[in-house]
C-alpha cells in the first residue's frame, strides 16, 4: 500500500473508532508526530490512536475540515506570516464549515488546539474575533450568555484603568 493510500484508525473519547486516510490524519501534528515515531504498521483498529480530549461528533467535524485541506501546504510554525496573524477574512468554505452552535465551535477550537492543527486553530479563533468585533461588552456577554458579575462600581474602575484602550 502507497503512503498516500495508508488509513489510520482514530478512536473518539466516547470510543467510536474512526478510519482516515493517513494524509488526513497528519493535518494534526499530535498524530503525524505520534505516527512518525510509531510506524503506521502499529496502528489498525483494534490498536486505534486513542483521541481522549475528542469526543466523536467533534472528531468527526475536524477529520471533515482535514480532509478539505488535506493538500494545504503544512504551516512551519517558524514561518508564520504576520499577515496571515493580523487579517482575521476566512475563507467562504470554512465558513461555512464554521456555522455551527457555539458549543461545537469551542469544542472544535479546543480539538484543533489538542490535535495541534494550527490552521484550524486559527479558523476557529478568527471565527470568535468576528463574532466579538464592533459589539459592546455587553452585547458580547448577550452573544456568549456571559453573566456579569461586577459591581457598577468595579466596572467603572476597571473603565477608568483602562481608558487608554477605548476607541477614541
Amino acid at each position: 500500500m502507497a503512503a498516500t493510500d495508508a488509513k489510520v484508525w482514530l478512536q473518539s473519547s466516547d470510543n467510536v473508532s474512526i478510519e482516515v486516510d493517513r494524509a488526513v490524519a497528519e493535518r494534526s501534528m499530535l498524530i503525524k508526530n505520534l505516527l512518525d515515531d510509531l510506524g503506521s504498521d502499529t496502528i489498525s483498529q483494534s490498536n486505534a490512536i486513542p483521541i481522549q480530549n475528542v469526543n466523536e461528533a467533534v472528531l468527526r467535524k475536524v477529520i471533515e475540515w482535514c480532509d478539505h485541506h488535506r493538500n494545504d501546504p503544512q504551516q512551519n510554525p517558524d514561518d508564520e506570516s504576520d499577515a496571515r496573524k493580523k487579517t482575521t477574512e476566512i475563507e467562504e468554505w470554512d465558513q461555512k464549515f464554521m456555522q455551527v452552535d457555539q458549543e461545537m465551535l469551542f469544542e472544535i477550537i479546543l480539538a484543533a488546539n489538542y490535535l495541534d492543527i494550527k490552521p484550524l486553530l486559527d479558523v476557529g479563533c478568527k471565527t470568535v474575533a468576528n463574532m466579538i468585533k464592533g459589539k459592546s461588552p455587553e452585547e458580547i456577554r448577550k452573544t456568549f450568555n456571559i453573566t456579569n458579575d461586577f459591581t457598577p462600581e468595579e466596572e467603572e474602575q476597571i473603565r477608568r484603568e483602562n481608558e487608554w484602550a477605548e476607541d477614541r
